[in-house]
């Protein structure tokens, strides 16, 4: 996550955190968890009991050539990944770690050549916007797979990317003519790797990443034959598609050699999955470099009127029955304080946001709409660019903090909004995760809000807990009907209902000023 709010559970002074009572783990087994984000990369082994025992994190630097692109080195990713389990493993009995989940950024994609082991090119990141005119190429219908794959054809989804690498990347080009070519998302690439790379690596990917890609037919769980026909991608490059909980390989090397990788979920099915929201009309929120909201709606998929996605949450076990969800997504989150921090220099730390908005007791009428790179759910809008509106004499940078904390709320609001209106329901709780939570104020604005309580476990960090659940019912160390659950903070509400509508109400009009900044594309 790119920003943080004070320490997390699992946070230590340094990148490494060991618990302080080995002895309490001499007979437990242990689940590790990998999880590779935007900005970091962490490895964490949980006993099963669900406490986690150790944990180390190492950042890396995204690569932004020019405006609108944003790519990783698929080789750091995967050396950051090495480098933290080395770490971890040097602090635990490995002989205790009975197998390991992975969690990563969804949608990323990475292009790599299957005899060399090499990437043919960086990876492009959810982020990155430089497909716009891709999209128009395939389709000027931005619902045209919408109802096979539940998302429509935006930037946003691995499909475009990947039609961009094969048509502008000559080394992509011969690769997939000579059949050397291996195309997936972050999980692929580091299965792949960690199960032996070029001498006998496992291409796969499991259903909650293939649903970020727009190639997945969301009731098959397969690569849609339509779609990539139309998208222009050949279905012998992608990674065969499996459930999120059942072994895939062994780790080929290194001091964890042999332990069997067992669960893989992308980054916001996985923090569902760790707030442990198993059933029908469960949300979560996760607070990180963006938001991502996920409702859960059971057994059968739900195709939204109201801008938001249709995904797959989870399939637990290869014979098990897929768990559908509707997800919408904020771009910007935590980037926002980061923005804050780094491109104006109103705060020296990402906590400090807290210090300055806490000493006004609302924004006097001033509203920040982060659109740096258009809009996400509900609207859609990539023409759109952001904006603050209702400054005046009076502002200063105290209202501008809360006004960066507000837009942040204000967006997942919209979100839930939409959710009550696809079901039918009104949902009457949040659970909420990710780095920004550590921020009482943030989520008491975001109750305010919403008029509904929010929820906040005491270890927020339920992405990597997610993937260890994953992998821990995959070996037997736990069924869904047993696995751990934490304590939690409530925030309650404190204005009333017409207050709160009103000020969604001013946002909405905040969010008008963006549209039509950029001109579409021809």
């Amino acid at each position: 996550l790119t920003c943080r709010f004070g320490r997390s559970s699992t946070s230590h002074p340094s990148n490494t955190w060991v618990s302080s009572h080995p002895g309490l783990h001499r007979y437990m087994s242990y689940v590790g968890a990998i999880d590779q984000g935007t900005s970091s990369s962490r490895f964490i082994v949980y006993d099963d009991k669900g406490k986690p025992i150790a944990s180390h994190q190492e950042e890396f630097r995204s690569i932004q050539p020019k405006e609108g692109y944003v790519e990783h080195d698929p080789l750091v990713l995967l050396q950051t990944v090495q480098s933290c389990i080395e770490k971890v493993a040097g602090q635990i009995d490995v002989k205790k770690l009975q197998a390991i989940g992975i969690t990563n950024q969804r949608e990323t994609t990475i292009v790599w050549d299957k005899i060399t082991g090499k990437p043919l090119h960086n990876a492009i990141v959810w982020l990155d916007t430089r497909t716009k005119q891709t999209c128009l190429e395939i389709s000027k219908n931005r619902d045209e797979f919408r109802e096979i794959c539940g998302l429509p054809l935006s930037p946003y989804f691995s499909a475009t990317k990947m039609r961009w690498l094969s048509q502008q990347i000559k080394e992509v080009r011969d690769a997939i003519t000579n059949g050397s070519c291996m195309m997936g998302t972050v999980d692929s690439w580091l299965i792949w790797n960690l199960t032996g790379g070029k001498n006998g690596g496992v291409h796969v990917t499991d259903v909650t990443n293939a649903s970020r890609t727009m190639l997945m037919n969301l009731k098959t769980l397969q690569w849609d034959d339509q779609v990539c026909r139309t998208v222009g991608i050949p279905k012998e490059i992608l990674p065969t598609i499996k459930s999120s909980a059942e072994i895939y390989g062994n780790i080929s090397e290194g001091p964890i050699k042999g332990v069997p990788i067992a669960g893989c979920l992308g980054d916001q099915q996985a923090a569902l999955l760790g707030q442990k929201c198993f059933s029908e009309g469960d949300v979560k929120n996760t607070y990180g470099t963006g938001c991502f909201m996920l409702y859960n709606t059971g057994k059968k998929p739900i195709f939204s009127k109201h801008g938001l996605l249709t995904t797959v949450a989870w399939q637990l076990g290869p014979k098990k029955e897929p768990v559908y969800a509707l997800e919408g997504s904020v771009a910007v989150g935590g980037s926002g304080v980061k923005w804050l921090r780094d491109n104006l220099g109103i705060i020296k730390s990402a906590s400090e946001i807290n210090d300055l908005a806490a000493q006004v007791e609302d924004t006097a009428g001033c509203h920040f709409v982060p659109a740096f790179s258009g809009l996400f759910a509900p609207y859609w809008r990539s023409d759109a660019r952001g904006v603050i509106v209702g400054i005046s004499h009076h502002t200063n940078k105290n209202h501008l903090a809360r006004a960066v904390l507000e837009s942040v709320c204000f967006q997942s609001g919209e979100i839930l909004h939409a959710m009550n209106s696809d079901t039918g329901m009104t949902l009457t709780g949040l659970r909420v995760d990710g780095g920004m939570t550590q921020s009482d104020l943030l989520l008491q604005i975001q109750a305010d809000i919403l008029g509904i309580q929010v929820e906040r476990p005491d270890n927020v960090e339920t992405t990597a807990r997610g993937a260890a659940f994953a992998a821990g019912i995959a070996v037997g160390i736990w069924e869904e009907s047993t696995v751990p659950s934490q304590r939690s903070t409530v925030f309650q509400p404190q204005v009333n209902k017409a207050k709160a509508e009103e000020r969604m109400k001013r946002w909405k009009k905040a969010v008008e000023r963006t549209f039509d900044w950029l001109e579409e594309e021809e």
